[in-house]
């Protein structure tokens, strides 16, 4: 009976997944906040709204990891662009169309708050600034102030 019970607690802990917060890294902005999951990706998906952008792909593991019987925290990957800069980025170089959508990322923290990251346009689109230019990197840049308004908006 004992050996059935622990068996049991094995499994049990085993569909838990535990995720690490999103650290610090080359490229990357993270952002903590106060506030919930679901709150911060209603947040990110009106300031993208209010700075021109368009969310194109969002994805997460959470709801079919739950169909499968494992709980994980709360996450989304929520990609965004806009045809003004895919069309112009396309004329220095379609090569670099393939880092489109740029991605943020909203991920639960065990305490219940998330945390909003994105990689920068800037660092996405760099290897190709051989190919683009001085233009493509002019773009980024412009990208790179619309994403860290979008975050500062939906983190704040």
């Amino acid at each position: 009976m004992r050996s059935f019970l622990a068996i049991c607690l094995c499994l049990l802990t085993a569909t838990v997944a535990h995720a690490q917060s999103i650290a610090p890294r080359e490229g990357w902005v993270v952002i903590t906040t106060q506030k919930p999951h679901a709150t911060l990706l209603d947040d990110l998906k009106a300031a993208v709204k209010a700075h021109g952008m368009g969310v194109v792909t969002q994805a997460g593991p959470t709801g079919a990891a739950k169909a499968r019987g494992i709980t994980i925290p709360q996450n989304r990957v929520v990609g965004v662009f806009n045809n003004d800069f895919a069309v112009r980025i396309l004329a220095l170089s379609t090569a670099a169309m393939i880092e489109a959508p740029i991605r943020f990322y909203v991920t639960e923290e065990s305490n219940g708050t998330a945390t909003l990251s994105y990689k920068t346009p800037g660092f996405v689109f760099a290897p190709y600034t051989p190919e683009g230019g001085p233009d493509l990197a002019n773009l980024a840049r412009q990208l790179d102030d619309r994403f860290a308004e979008i975050a500062d908006q939906a983190a704040h």
